[in-house]
């Protein structure tokens, strides 16, 4: 008879029965990432990047400090398994690099941390000019400036000036004294706009506003400017209008010269991307410094045979894209740009191959130690997004053996090329069309097309002839070769205006939510990043980011974060509130509220009934007619005729406080509310609304330390210019 110690069975057997029920679980992923191992390292930065998208979206250090935590906590908990695999060392890194990526943000946000601003005022101070970008398209110069210790500005402020204001010697370095408007860098208008303020926090910058002549020159400058802003202003002064704007671009960074209009149609038809100096710039730099180089020494047989000649050159380029990214003011594109260069150029002199996605994710991680911001930046998700998807699809076995050098008449290679351009242009466009659309609300659908011409066309004429002109300028011969580069422009403006204008050349979305844009970005990754058959699975994600942002209703309403602009949907279309909104609030509201065309005027509508002082407007959705009363004007309106007004609308909008007595059926926006709230944005169907600000955020660009100045000068117009405009109104 069996004893009871063998009838039961032993605790060590029953443990052992466990893993067995999920041994082929963890040996399937095991194998799966046995085959991956070698794009396993990709996803440092992506891990790294994911604790930095973690802290912008967490509201305060409650939650920054938990969500460090329990990424560590993912880490240990993968080096305390001790199986050794694959997936349990996956785990340890992602979760120190993720914990990683939210403490070095959160330290950076720190340690930029500056006073800001606490209101609009008018204040004379003398300042250090730290910067100056000359805006010619505007008729403005931008001057960086550093206020004096004691005047109770913050330490850095932005101002603009009319061109004809600035005076000469004014340059960096200059210490000048003015007058001028300050205002805290603002917040996002609406929900989905752009947040200079957050982008103002991380550059120190704690004012920005217009100067007033006259400018006071205590202490000149460097002249005219450093090397930049001349090679600038000599560009611009050989090319006119826009040519000479997109030749300065492309020599120095500086867009300022190039119209509103030119720089609008280069958007929409997908080439805005050759205005801002990047991956393709720099290549083409490197590229004909090495060319040139190479050429030069081989000229030279004592040369050729004691010198590495590729090793030499490599060292030219390299100079080359260091000093050009310094000329064109070292923006994060050419930056990342400058850094691919230089491990292509290291991995040529070592006998690697250049263009592989782990030096796409070495760029990305340089970019993101030194500026973790930047992840959120539309430049750098454009940039790593395009030269990731081009990469991506170039590694592919079946494109690598489609476009590879064979024998082959001149027609076919040609037809190769331009196949290969034309596949490169779809990708890119795919790959970037969810960025353009989360941060610009549009996406052009002809660029792939128009980059076939713009591509080489900037590459092999127009910056070639660009840097030729100069070359000969100083020789005085350059006059021939800048009629070149203004026929070769001319060319380019003519192709983006014909795209821009074409049907259909670009199609306009409403803010699209946060998850959705994240799950896009998600599934792109995992088709980029990994090999085997697993990749496809991306595509889920991607499909569900985008039906998630098509379908998201555009909003009905949108009210600016002042309470002064308001744009409310009407038949389909935009109606704004103010007759005289400037040309980028119409934009700014256009775009968020996903159309692409000029807004109408809300006192236009047969809907709506306005007044000077008011407007009204009964919108339908959902089966109900919803009322909206917004106020215009600074004057008093008559108590109970405000409260009865109140009562029978569902919306109320004021830039004013109003009267505690104003009670409308569903939301009260006034200036009280607004400062708690920043801009928002309703939709009726649902009755959803989505505000700038969210309770409780923390994050220091919303919670700053703020300084105002010891005098302030007003102007003499309080209650006497609102009396005389009283009176001129009564007349």
């Amino acid at each position: 008879m069996a004893s009871p110690a063998a009838a039961a069975p032993s605790t060590r057997s029953v443990r052992l029965q466990i893993p067995r029920a999920h041994r082929g679980l963890r040996d399937g992923i095991e194998a799966w990432l046995e085959a991956e191992r070698d794009q396993i390292v990709l996803w440092a930065p992506v891990a790294f990047g994911g604790g930095i998208a973690i802290w912008f979206l967490l509201p305060d250090a409650r939650g920054w400090l938990s969500a460090m935590l329990s990424c560590v906590a993912v880490g240990l908990g993968g080096m305390a398994t001790g199986t050794g695999g694959r997936l349990a060392r996956i785990l340890a890194i992602g979760g120190l690099l993720c914990a990683g990526g939210i403490a070095l943000v959160w330290w950076r946000a720190d340690r930029v941390a500056a006073p800001v601003l606490a209101r609009p005022v008018v204040v004379a101070f003398t300042a250090t000019v730290e910067r100056v970008e000359p805006l010619a398209a505007r008729d403005r110069v931008r001057l960086t400036l550093l206020p004096d210790a004691g005047a109770g500005l913050p330490r850095r402020v932005r101002v603009n000036l009319a061109t004809g204001d600035a005076p000469v010697g004014a340059g960096e370095g200059a210490r000048i004294g003015l007058r001028a408007r300050l205002m805290p860098p603002p917040a996002a208008a609406v929900p989905g706009a752009h947040d200079f303020a957050r982008v103002a926090w991380f550059a120190g910058i704690g004012a920005t506003g217009r100067g007033f002549a006259p400018v006071t020159v205590i202490a000149p400058g460097a002249g005219q400017g450093g090397l930049r802003t001349r090679l600038t202003a000599h560009i611009t002064s050989r090319l006119d209008g826009s040519r000479g704007g997109i030749a300065a671009a492309l020599a120095t960074g500086d867009e300022g010269a190039i119209a509103s209009v030119d720089s609008e149609a280069m958007r929409r038809a997908g080439l805005a991307h050759l205005l801002s100096v990047s991956g393709l710039h720099i290549t083409a730099v490197v590229a004909a410094t090495m060319l040139l180089v190479l050429r030069l020494l081989a000229l030279s047989p004592w040369l050729a045979i004691r010198l590495r000649l590729p090793l030499v050159a490599a060292a030219a380029g390299a100079l080359a894209a260091i000093g050009y990214t310094l000329l064109t003011g070292s923006q994060v594109p050419t930056i990342r740009s400058c850094v691919a260069s230089l491990l292509v150029l290291v991995a040529l002199t070592m006998g690697r191959e250049a263009m592989t996605l782990r030096l796409v994710a070495a760029g990305a991680m340089i970019v993101l130690l030194a500026w973790p911001e930047a992840l959120v930046g539309a430049s750098f998700q454009l940039s790593f997004a395009a030269i990731a998807a081009i990469v991506a699809l170039h590694e592919h076995p079946a494109v690598q053996d489609w476009f590879a050098p064979r024998e082959e008449g001149w027609g076919l290679r040609l037809v190769r090329g331009l196949g290969s351009l034309l596949l490169t242009g779809l990708v890119v466009e795919a790959a970037l069309m969810p960025i353009a659309v989360y941060h610009f609300h549009k996406a052009g659908l002809y660029g792939a097309a128009a980059n076939i011409v713009a591509i080489p066309l900037t590459t092999f004429v127009v910056m070639p002839l660009d840097a030729a002109a100069l070359l000969f300028d100083t020789v005085g011969l350059g006059a021939p070769l800048w009629w070149l580069t203004d026929l070769a422009l001319q060319i380019l403006l003519g192709l983006a205006h014909l795209v821009a204008n074409a049907p259909g050349a670009s199609v306009a979305l409403p803010s699209m939510p946060v998850a959705a844009f994240g799950t896009m970005v998600a599934g792109g990754l995992w088709l980029a990043l990994w090999r085997t058959r697993v990749r496809w699975f991306g595509w889920l994600p991607l499909a569900v980011g985008a039906s998630w942002a098509v379908l998201t209703p555009a909003p009905d309403l949108l009210v600016t974060g002042d309470g002064r602009h308001l744009a409310v949907r009407v038949d389909g279309g935009l109606a704004l509130l103010r007759d005289r909104a400037g040309d980028y609030t119409r934009t700014m509201l256009a775009e968020n509220g996903g159309i692409d065309g000029e807004p109408a005027l809300l006192a236009d509508q047969a809907a709506a009934r306005c007044t000077p002082d008011a407007c009204a407007v009964d919108v339908r959705a959902e089966g109900r007619a919803w009322r909206v009363l917004a106020t215009r004007s600074g004057y008093p309106v008559a108590w109970r005729t405000l409260v009865a007004a109140c009562r029978s609308a569902d919306i109320v909008v004021s830039e004013r406080r109003l009267p505690r007595g104003c009670i409308p059926r569903w939301l009260k926006l006034d200036a009280a509310m607004l400062r708690t709230t920043g801009g928002v944005a309703v939709t009726f169907a649902g009755g959803r609304v989505r505000t700038v600000r969210t309770p409780g955020d923390r994050h220091p660009w919303l919670v700053p330390a703020t300084v105002m100045p010891f005098r302030v000068a007003r102007f003499d117009g309080g209650r006497e210019v609102r009396r005389r405009a009283l009176q001129r109104r009564r007349d």
